[in-house]
């Protein structure tokens, strides 16, 4: 049973550096609080993350103006083999994966290859013709209808297109599972996981909500049209390589199966349940032909801070420009119209909105159960409960590895409560 909700779970994924950043804070924000980074602080936190059976095993990774202030560790990567949780531990990263995406993506953005408001089935045909959930009617059979506007690229970019994210109650979330876009098995292309979403009727009119979803896949599938080259290989040439990402991947040498952190899922009484290692297995060691662009990757602790301060230095990581400045910049932005007011979850990560594969945060912590964070940080997390996030305000990075499903949120708070300080407010906005 467990094995079959992880497949399922991960099948959708519910979830040397620069020391001068160029992408600065806002202009706005005048500083309220300092960070110190308190090593003792944090020690504490991680060990009882593991001592409360919240974790079987969790690792941090800090970097401060592009340098390394604390790693730390506690518990294991594999507690029934007894082996700890280190630096080269790979993880299963889930959603942190989306973010990647969204860099490869807007690198062809860059290029002249599409504009953010350009009709998504302009490049994409078949979501051209996909419809619109509107109720049941008198016979309670579904009502169906074109889309007052077209899907755009903006909508995908932003969890506003109108897609589900799997089976579910709605007719829309029906459609879903009988049409099966993301197979447990991975086992079809991207191009038919496009043709078969685009038959799923919308949930909602496009731009009208905030719904995560399966869009970034559809960012994927985006990048192979507009690159001529498989999303898998595109994001290895032009985002993973040239970072320096060399144990970062979808698919993953063998030699490498022995590095992999356990997956424990939590049981109804809180105790947490090793996963069977078949499950890990096929998602990086075992031949597929999907390529998700919203899931997939396994990373190191070191191999996504690269990445992480790639993002704080304006898209540029030991002299190799992977993005402009200005891009990052508006991927850091929230694009949510004040309007979006319907937002599933996504205020309970923070006083913020969501910008290109990014939660935003748009103002300070309103309380103190809130997570702490600074006024325009940038940031994701994944369904084992990993985290990172980018500080321009104080030129501070984080990544955070843990393998506890489902999602546990607290594990969030009490990590970034260690690293600001349970106090701390960040630059207050205007």
């Amino acid at each position: 049973m467990m094995s079959k909700w992880l497949a399922a779970a991960a099948a959708i994924a519910l979830l040397g550096a620069q020391t001068a950043p160029a992408f600065a804070a806002p202009k706005s924000a005048s500083a309220s609080a300092t960070v110190r980074i308190d090593k003792q602080r944090i020690d504490r936190a991680l060990a009882e993350m593991v001592s409360s059976g919240r974790a079987i095993g969790v690792s941090a990774l800090v970097f401060e103006n592009g340098r390394e202030v604390y790693f730390g560790t506690s518990g294991f990567a594999d507690s029934e083999a007894k082996r700890p949780m280190a630096r080269d531990t790979l993880a299963q990263i889930f959603s942190m994966t989306k973010p990647v995406t969204g860099v490869a993506l807007m690198q062809l953005w860059e290029q002249g290859k599409f504009g953010l408001d350009d009709p998504l089935a302009r490049y994409l045909p078949e979501f051209g013709v996909t419809k619109v959930f509107a109720g049941t009617d008198a016979a309670g059979k579904p009502i169906l209808k074109a889309p007052d506007r077209p899907i755009l690229i903006r909508d995908i970019l932003r969890h506003t297109a109108g897609f589900g994210y799997g089976p579910g109650e709605s007719f829309p979330e029906q459609e879903f599972g009988r049409l099966d876009p993301i197979p447990l098995k991975l086992d079809i292309d991207l191009a038919e996981f496009g043709r078969r979403l685009a038959q799923v009727p919308l949930l909602f009119e496009p731009g009208t909500r905030w719904h995560y979803s399966a869009a970034v896949d559809v960012q994927a599938l985006l990048v192979e049209k507009l690159s001529g080259q498989r999303f898998e290989d595109y994001v290895r040439d032009h985002v993973l390589q040239p970072l320096g990402m060399r144990e970062t991947g979808w698919t993953q040498p063998e030699g490498r199966f022995g590095r992999l952190a356990a997956v424990y899922a939590k049981k109804p009484g809180g105790t947490l349940d090793r996963v069977p290692d078949a499950d890990n297995r096929r998602l990086n060691f075992a031949p597929k032909t999907l390529t998700m662009g919203g899931a997939g990757l396994a990373s190191t602790v070191d191999d996504y801070m690269r990445f992480a301060t790639m993002l704080l230095n304006g898209g540029n990581l030991d002299g190799v420009r992977i993005l402009k400045p200005s891009t990052v910049k508006l991927m850091a932005t929230d694009q949510l119209d004040p309007r979006v007011t319907e937002r599933l979850w996504l205020p309970g990560k923070g006083n913020g909105g969501f910008g290109i594969d990014f939660f935003v945060r748009t103002g300070q912590p309103k309380d103190a159960q809130e997570n702490r964070g600074t006024l325009g940080e940038f940031f994701w997390d994944g369904m084992a409960s990993t985290l990172f996030w980018v500080d321009p305000a104080n030129k501070l990075t984080a990544v955070f590895f843990v393998q506890t499903v489902p999602f546990d949120g607290s594990l969030h708070r009490d990590f970034r409560k260690a690293v600001y300080g349970p106090d701390y407010l960040g630059p207050k906005g205007d």
